[in-house]
């Protein structure tokens, strides 16, 4: 790596970084990635660039990743940049296939070595959308198939609530962006493609209530009258749903004018009634209607 002659001593660094001075020098023995040069004093002097990836470093590990997986993440990172868009297409899917492979076996050790290495390689939207998400269709239509049994669907669908459940509660809200709901429609019990969204939204920094399934509508406007949410965002992904579901989101958007209600699922997908007016659309589309929320 080519860099600038450094200017910051250690001493300087730990106070710009607020990060103790034995730190830093432990995560440059152990894992190498930063390699200050030393004065004629052997005094260490960091170079801006050094400085900027210590900021990043340190960033991540207070968002809840310890400092090798920070690392890691890094080095990923800056391979992408050398990497072309088809090799890392190919990377995710045998990654995605691997993890799959795994939770079939119901290996769960080393299910959770592949998501690490998941995490440490990729964004949480890449993750989310191009790995989990499709993982889960993947299960979904064999188990529609007939190729695996309910308990391998189960297995899988609760390795991965609980992982992204993790993941969510880690990491920070931005107190500025408004407040949204997160729950099921009316007889839905499938939760996973609600709890991608609601990672998505988090990732953003959005603060969201997230309620899952199983929720009864009298409680559901108690919570919302409680928590005043900008947006309410309701889940379906069984057509014989719909219709509840749709009558759910008309009677939250009459009754809290100042809230914005969208819907998502399988279920909605080709829907013209939903599509103009309450779905939130395929991961293309997310951002789009989060920018046209009510109020903002």
């Amino acid at each position: 790596m080519t860099v600038a002659d450094g200017k910051y001593n250690i001493k300087a660094v730990s106070k710009m970084l607020s990060i103790q001075p034995g730190t830093l020098r432990a995560w440059e023995r152990r894992y190498k990635i930063i390699e200050p040069r030393r004065n004629k004093a052997g005094h260490r002097l960091y170079t801006e660039q050094q400085v900027s990836i210590l900021k990043w470093l340190i960033d991540k590990v207070n968002r809840g990743i310890t400092i090798g997986q920070a690392v890691e993440l890094y080095l990923a990172e800056d391979f992408k940049e050398n990497e072309s868009n088809l090799e890392i297409d190919d990377k995710v899917i045998q990654l995605r296939n691997d993890l799959l492979i795994s939770l079939l076996e119901f290996d769960e050790q080393k299910s959770n070595q592949q998501l690490d290495q998941i995490f440490a390689m990729f964004s949480i939207e890449k993750i989310v959308i191009k790995i989990l998400g499709e993982l889960l269709i993947d299960v979904g239509d064999k188990w529609e198939r007939g190729e695996i049994t309910v308990a391998h669907e189960h297995f899988v669908t609760s390795y991965l609530r609980t992982k992204i459940g993790m993941v969510l509660h880690q990491l920070p809200v931005n107190r500025y962006l408004p407040k949204v709901l997160c729950v099921c429609g009316p007889g839905e019990l499938h939760e996973m493609g609600l709890l991608i969204f609601t990672l998505y939204l988090k990732r953003k920094g959005y603060d969201t209530v997230y309620l899952g399934s199983g929720i009864p509508q009298d409680d559901l406007f108690n919570v919302v009258s409680d928590v005043l949410p900008k947006m309410v965002v309701l889940s379906c992904t069984m057509e014989e749903n719909i219709a509840a579901t749709m009558e759910l989101a008309k009677k939250i958007d009459k009754s809290y004018s100042d809230i914005k209600v969208g819907i998502g699922g399988q279920a909605f997908k080709g829907e013209k009634e939903v599509s103009n007016k309450y779905y939130i659309g395929d991961f293309d589309d997310w951002e789009g209607w989060l920018q046209t929320e009510k109020g903002i």
